[in-house]
């Protein structure tokens, strides 16, 4: 699913990942790098971050589990891929955030399903 939604994303769209640890944003991630052909491994940026992929557009996976708020956020430049990127930008734990978050933002929350490896997902993206 992700890997189709990478496909209809415009440039420049900012999706915010919401949901508990182990929920499956970075799997998600890495559907989107599926869609996007990007070769390289997509793994969490929880100690580096932001991690940036090149493949048919761009990808930066941004994790903010370790952010304390919006100066933080800022002091990583947070903004410049908020405003001003033209790939897409995937943001882990992005609520923490939320007061600086675009109002254009798609937002994709994981909940476990009923089996052990499913999930609930829901989409909410912004109005045409």
């Amino acid at each position: 699913m992700a890997a189709r939604l990478a496909e209809e994303m415009p440039a420049g769209t900012v999706l915010c990942l919401h949901g508990d640890l182990g929920a499956g944003k970075t799997c998600f991630v890495q559907g989107l790098a599926k869609g996007l052909k990007i070769r390289r491994p997509v793994g969490s940026p929880t100690f580096t971050l932001i991690n940036e992929y090149r493949g048919v557009r761009a990808l930066a996976h941004i994790d903010l589990y370790r952010i304390r708020g919006a100066g933080d956020a800022f002091e990583l430049g947070l903004e410049d891929y908020l405003f001003e990127y033209d790939g897409l930008v995937a943001i882990e734990w992005a609520e923490r955030v939320a007061e600086l978050l675009p109002e254009e933002a798609w937002h994709v929350w994981l909940e476990p399903g009923g089996a052990e490896d499913s999930r609930i997902l829901r989409l909410e993206r912004p109005e045409a």
